[in-house]
């Protein structure tokens, strides 16, 4: 690779990364997964930056990190079967910020439940605040299809407990 090319990878990196890795965050439910998914994608993406056309290097790397996951849960879920136990999840946050780690917890469990393409349509359009045109390029399907996504992981996350007893204990109605 080029010199040049490699300066403007690192700077393109640099730039990204925290953006990239609250999306990872989104995806994976764990901060210091997300780092590690958002490196492999780098890390991969490196070897064809220089046949990236520079205006799709976003789309191109929003999908790169999608298809890792998957591939990171697919692994995982082989790993998972073979194990007699799942592992405990993480320690919950003390002090001034455990209302809003528990938000967070809330959001991030919520989201686990989703089936990948689900999450990602979610993470992509809420978090990421992408029209469902980007999103459908992103994902390589229609926005037909988005819209389907969108749906069902509403519908699902509107039912998911968690939010159902914050409705009912705030006094509004789902």
């Amino acid at each position: 690779m080029k010199q040049e090319s490699q300066g403007e990878f690192a700077e393109f990196a640099a730039a990204a990364w925290p953006r990239l890795v609250r999306t990872a965050t989104l995806l994976t439910g764990d901060f210091h997964e997300a780092e590690d998914l958002v490196q492999t994608t780098l890390t991969k993406v490196w070897s064809h930056f220089r046949r990236v056309p520079r205006d799709e290097i976003d789309v191109y790397v929003r999908r790169a990190l999608i298809n890792n996951n998957i591939s990171r849960v697919r692994r995982r879920r082989v790993v998972h079967l073979l194990m007699p136990f799942l592992p405990d999840s993480a320690q919950r946050a003390h002090g001034d910020h455990a209302d809003a780690a528990d938000r967070r917890t809330a959001v991030l469990q919520s989201l686990s439940v989703l089936p990948d393409r689900q999450r990602a349509v979610i993470v992509l359009r809420y978090w990421e605040d992408m029209s469902e045109q980007d999103v459908a390029r992103v994902l390589g399907c229609s926005v037909g299809t988005v819209k389907t996504h969108t749906r069902r992981a509403l519908q699902t996350l509107r039912s998911h407990p968690l939010f159902t007893e914050d409705l009912s204990d705030s006094g509004a109605h789902p």
